[in-house]
């Protein structure tokens, strides 16, 4: 129901960032260490992250996870996402190029 409320209030005007928030929670929520869990288990120490979140990057190896690589995920850029991409790269630090 949340996200459903934060949608809601990116179609008023907030970005994705700003309806978070004013919900009260953070820009991001999402923890990577069960994934991190799963990757020990399945024995891999050291990955190719296919992800432009340097959080996950940040969360995977606090976890013991290395990340021997970030490769770039560049989806493609339209008049409807653009917002949303330049919020996640100027407020969240994502990479992404073409912005």
């Amino acid at each position: 129901m949340n996200k459903l409320r934060a949608y809601e209030l990116q179609d008023g005007g907030m970005d994705t960032v700003e309806a978070n928030e004013s919900l009260g929670f953070a820009a991001d929520v999402r923890d990577y260490d069960f994934s991190a869990d799963i990757l020990k288990q399945l024995g891999a120490r050291k990955i190719r992250l296919l992800s432009n979140n340097p959080e996950k990057v940040r969360q995977l190896e606090n976890a013991g996870i290395q990340v021997a690589e970030r490769v770039p995920c560049e989806p493609p850029i339209s008049q409807i996402s653009r917002a949303y991409l330049k919020t996640k790269k100027s407020k969240m630090g994502h990479l992404l190029k073409g912005l």
